[in-house]
């Protein structure tokens, strides 16, 4: 059954930040029928067209942000949403004061990248005035304290108190990555520009590089073996929640072309390390949903730690100096004009 409820205030992971939403549509996956609930009225069924291909097979919500135009309601899954509560809402405000940090200590680096609007300055969708929470992301890692959308109704889903016990993951990412984050960030959202794909060296080519760095210092056959099993692991992620949690909505549109164009490649052999970075920010979220125990987190965490070291250390070979312009077409289509 659905973890929540329709016309139900919520929190949406937009990019690494949560925003106040409200859930609109719920599709579900068993009728594969989506189900809307106009106000003084019943449900009734609405159109799936819109639904992308990889929410088919679990249940998808369709979320208006609170105080956005409505061409930014889009579908997200339930590793996206989450109850609007105190400890969700304190989160929340969290990842927003971390995000100004990062900015704030990006400019006073640098000074601002020329040209670049601030979080006060018109968005370049909406020529509007930007909202006080639509700020850029931040590199600081999501908390695991997700009251997620467990539902007290369904006695087969995990109880909260065992999940609020799963250990933490806090990543530490370097300075100079957080500022391209935050980068990375304002040429999507802002700009309007893409990383152009394929990427070159993409995903697959990264991690080879690393392992061949990094694999010498693992001193004992066990070390290694858990070493290669994360190198596995994050490609598996990487590739499993590309689509659903690491792309902006401005990105889907080339997402979809992109799987059409290569449909027997991985999304890995596709992306770079602009996404990858994404991945280390969305990870912490994404253990929350496993068993792993505390000795794992503990050597996760150093493994990952250590391959963000071995980006920040090579920057200028496997990040974009700068990402490409799109078409009128796209921009209509991405944007839903």
């Amino acid at each position: 059954m659905a973890e929540f409820a329709l016309n139900a205030r919520c929190l949406a992971y937009h990019g690494p930040l949560l925003y106040e939403a409200k859930i609109v549509k719920i599709y579900d996956p068993v009728l594969k029928k989506a189900k809307t609930k106009e106000s003084g009225a019943g449900e009734k069924d609405v159109s799936t067209k819109d639904l992308p291909e990889d929410m088919t097979d679990d249940y998808a919500y369709f979320v208006h942000y609170k105080g956005w135009k409505s061409t930014w309601d889009e579908w997200v899954d339930k590793s996206r949403i989450l109850q609007w509560n105190e400890e969700n809402i304190r989160m929340q405000k969290e990842l927003k004061q971390q995000a100004l940090a990062a900015l704030s200590r990006k400019k006073a680096g640098s000074g601002g990248r020329a040209g670049s609007p601030s979080p006060s300055e018109g968005s370049a969708t909406t020529g509007t005035k930007r909202k006080e929470s639509d700020a850029p992301p931040s590199a600081s890692t999501r908390s695991v304290k997700r009251r997620g959308g467990a539902s007290h109704q369904d006695a087969d889903l995990e109880k909260e108190d065992d999940f609020m016990r799963r250990p933490e993951i806090a990543i530490k990412v370097p300075d100079s990555l957080k500022a391209r984050l935050v980068d990375d960030w304002e040429y999507v959202t802002k700009d309007h520009t893409l990383v152009s794909l394929p990427r070159s060296p993409n995903v697959v080519d990264i991690l080879k590089q690393y392992r061949a760095v990094a694999a010498p210092k693992r001193k004992t056959s066990a070390e290694a073996d858990i070493f290669d099993e994360v190198l596995s692991g994050l490609k598996l992620y990487f590739d499993r929640s590309l689509g659903n949690v690491l792309l902006y909505r401005f990105e889907r549109q080339q997402y979809l072309e992109i799987r059409k164009a290569h449909p027997d490649k991985a999304m890995s052999e596709i992306y770079g390390a602009e996404h990858l970075l994404r991945l280390f920010v969305a990870l912490p979220g994404l253990i929350a949903q496993t068993n792993m125990d505390e000795q794992g987190v503990g050597y996760l965490k150093r493994h990952l730690e250590d391959m963000l070291k071995y980006l920040a250390n090579h920057q200028e070979d496997l990040f974009m100096s700068s990402y490409e312009h799109t078409s009128p077409r796209y921009e209509a289509m991405a944007t839903g004009l």
